[in-house]
């Protein structure tokens, strides 16, 4: 099947693959990518306008100030929900409404500085805490009633490496970088 420039756009880095089996080194590699997220977004958007920050990377799309936010926003229930797997027998986890959450006024009115702050924080304690992880933690779950699928701890850290890449890449197609 080809891939369409519309594609290419929603999913500058293709869809998250949920591998069959995660090797140490793949686990490493997604930790590696969630520990570095909050400084590349940070400096790919150092000398960002505020008009600049309105800018979409396709037409109906998402502005690089809501990217900037909902990203902390998704990373906050991620790691909530690895915590959740941890400490409980497969929980049922709420899902939220992530397009409602960007039409909220904290998202259109506060400095993107403050969601970057944000992210590094949640990433410090989300990092720290998957490298401690044993493979029996790993192999812990939660249920997703949307998706209707048991998610390992293991499997959520690689879908949040893969959600700041895939959003990093909206916000340089954005920005025409």
């Amino acid at each position: 099947m080809e891939t369409t420039a519309l594609e290419l756009k929603k999913y500058p880095i293709g869809k998250f693959q949920r591998p069959e089996k995660i090797s140490e080194d793949t686990l490493r590699l997604w930790i590696k990518s969630l520990e570095d997220l909050p400084e590349r977004l940070r400096t790919l958007v150092s000398d960002v306008s505020d008009e600049e920050l309105e800018l979409q990377y396709r037409p109906g799309s998402w502005t690089v100030r809501e990217i900037l936010h909902h990203i902390p926003d998704s990373h906050m229930n991620g790691y909530m929900r690895v915590k959740l797997a941890l400490t409980e027998d497969n929980p049922t986890i709420k899902p939220y409404d992530e397009n409602g959450w960007t039409r909220l006024a904290d998202v259109q009115s506060v400095d993107v500085n403050v969601s970057l702050d944000l992210l590094k924080n949640v990433h410090v304690r989300w990092v720290a805490l998957a490298k401690s992880l044993n493979t029996a933690e790993l192999r812990r779950t939660f249920y997703h009633p949307e998706n209707k699928v048991s998610v390992t701890v293991a499997e959520q850290l690689g879908l949040y490496a893969w959600h700041g890449e895939h959003h990093l890449g909206h916000v340089k197609e954005a920005l025409g970088l």
